[in-house]
């Protein structure tokens, strides 16, 4: 049973963590710091029942998943309000792979995202349905187990598991068809090889 006066100490050093994934969640900025400070809270006033020597990150980390499903997804603002600029590691995205996929895909996909801009990257994350797009951050971003996941969620890791691959790959199929248009990457280099070689 952990001491509330540690609280601080130990909790604390995770504040920018927290508040760069509930930016992601509620895609707002003062939601999100209403979201972390919310979190901070209970998990203050909850600090005894965490166990000393356990993953205080991942305890945070499930307070504030579990705050913005029963809280403020229903008052969620619109994305146009967005402040996911705010969030710089949005590159991990770049190097999303699928769970299922061969080697050589996923080299090909990763060389395809490295050619695409972080506002390309940050919309298909926001185009994702909640129960897409938190998996992915938990899992992609924050580097969260299955089962670390599905404790969070409240879900069986099978559930994880399967809205992580929809989720990544609804995110490819948007950056896929984005590279095509704009003439980047293996696809849009192959319909450029075929069109050549039936020019006489």
């Amino acid at each position: 049973m952990a001491d509330r006066a540690e609280f601080a100490a130990q909790a604390m050093e995770y504040a920018p963590q927290l508040y760069s994934a509930a930016l992601r969640m509620t895609r707002n900025r003062a939601d999100a710091e209403d979201l972390v400070q919310e979190t901070y809270l209970k998990g203050y006033r909850s600090f005894h029942t965490f166990t000393e020597g356990t993953n205080l990150r991942a305890w945070l980390f499930r307070i504030l998943t579990n705050t913005y499903i029963n809280t403020y997804r229903a008052k969620q603002r619109r994305p146009d309000e967005s402040d996911l600029d705010d969030v710089e590691d949005l590159y991990l995205y770049k190097r999303i792979d699928t769970l299922a996929g061969p080697a050589i895909g996923r080299s090909a996909e990763e060389s395809l995202m490295t050619l695409l801009p972080d506002t390309e990257v940050k919309d298909a994350l926001e185009s994702l349905p909640d129960n897409f797009r938190l998996p992915v951050v938990l899992a992609d971003v924050e580097g969260f187990s299955y089962k670390e996941i599905a404790d969070m969620l409240d879900i069986p890791i099978g559930t994880v598991m399967s809205r992580l691959h929809r989720g990544r790959k609804q995110m490819q199929k948007a950056l896929h068809n984005y590279a095509v248009e704009r003439g980047l990457g293996p696809a849009a280099a192959e319909t450029e090889g075929k069109a050549t070689s039936t020019t006489p």
